[in-house]
């Protein structure tokens, strides 16, 4: 019913306005609270809280088909969905959650996820901005980077470290209203794809916040960071896969249609075999995304398979798009058909919420931990 309901809602709103959408770099506002009263902004989230109260998997096939009809859209609902809420609901109070998770789930306000910063990548756990305690509040310097929604976000969780001497396990989390007193934004980031989601710096300086803040307990913030992102990578396959499924259908559509040789180019081959390849690499990716989050909603460790996800979708998400364009030739390079918005998009998944590289290690650790080896 999500799924069918969704993909009526990206045919007639969201889909035909993608492209415009990406070329003026413009946040779909409508279409993200009309998305939040269809229960896609809170899709996991326990309907105690006021969310839609359904399980990961139903919140992975939503994903992929916002995500077929525009990957901006798609990562703004992730991004909000599993990165600020996930990691309130898990570990926030009950007066947290009042404040902070309720008046989030019907698309009015959405929330971001502050972690990475400018010099330190993949290594979260070397977080430079700072949190320390005076009197009743929390005051936070630094600077985070790459912050999805960080424009039009109304709150944020904020990763800092409390305890340099501890290095990773000094890291604690903290909940942030914006707009507040000592935070700015840096310059939107003009990016090759997604493009109607907003990325920008996150600039604290002396930024105070009540003691009553922090979420979860002190040096719990890069337990908290780590578990929210195996979360999260769901979100991302779940992206990948609709911008691959997109760009897919772009293809089929175009050879259907397109005549060469007295024939249409999807009876040469050449064309076909690209479709097969095409076609194995994106079911086997969705069949692993699903494993994932249905291993999740069990209650069951999922760390390797979320990794697995992430990697094999985000990865078959571009040789899809890239194919797509092979297919469609010069009518693929060019910004009249969505051939090339698709291979834009579909490029970032294989860095953010963790890059490709550090999705092997992943794997491979817990691999090697499986059988004994270390």
């Amino acid at each position: 019913m999500l799924k069918d309901t969704l993909r009526e809602f990206v045919e007639k709103e969201l889909r035909p306005i993608a492209g415009k959408l990406d070329k003026e770099h413009k946040f779909p506002e409508e279409q993200i609270k009309t998305l939040g009263q269809l229960g896609m902004m809170s899709v996991p989230v326990a309907e105690k809280y006021g969310g839609t109260g359904l399980d990961y998997l139903a919140y992975a096939v939503g994903i992929e088909e916002v995500s077929r009809g525009c990957a901006s859209t798609g990562v703004i609902i992730s991004a909000h969905t599993s990165l600020y809420c996930g990691p309130i609901e898990r570990y926030g109070t009950e007066a947290q959650k009042e404040k902070w998770l309720s008046p989030f789930l019907d698309g009015n306000k959405v929330g971001c996820f502050a972690l990475s910063e400018p010099g330190n990548g993949s290594d979260a756990g070397a977080a430079a901005t700072t949190a320390r305690l005076e009197g009743d509040e929390w005051v936070l310097n630094g600077t985070k980077a790459w912050i999805t929604n960080g424009y039009e976000s109304d709150a944020t969780v904020v990763f800092a470290t409390t305890d340099k001497s501890q290095k990773h396990k000094g890291i604690s989390a903290f909940l942030v209203p914006k707009p507040t007193e000592g935070l700015s934004l840096g310059a939107k980031e003009d990016k090759l794809g997604i493009k109607a989601s907003s990325t920008c710096y996150l600039i604290f300086e002396d930024c105070r916040i009540p003691k009553e803040n922090m979420l979860g307990e002190p040096g719990q913030g890069f337990k908290i960071a780590m578990q929210t992102l195996d979360a999260g990578r769901i979100g991302i396959a779940a992206q990948a896969l609709g911008i691959g499924q997109a760009a897919m259908e772009c293809a089929l559509d175009y050879a259907g249609k397109r005549e060469a040789f007295g024939a249409p180019i999807a009876k040469l081959q050449a064309i076909q075999i690209k479709l097969a390849d095409m076609e194995v690499k994106l079911e086997s990716a969705r069949l692993l995304t699903w494993k994932a989050a249905m291993l999740k909603d069990q209650g069951r460790p999922y760390v390797k398979e979320a990794a697995m996800a992430k990697l094999a979708a985000s990865e078959a998400s571009t040789f899809i798009a890239h194919q797509a364009i092979q297919v469609l030739g010069g009518m693929g390079y060019v910004s009249d058909m969505p051939a090339e918005r698709h291979y834009r998009d579909a490029r970032i998944t294989e860095i953010y919420e963790g890059t490709s590289e550090i999705m092997r290690l992943v794997i491979a650790n817990n691999l090697l931990k499986e059988y004994g080896a270390v």
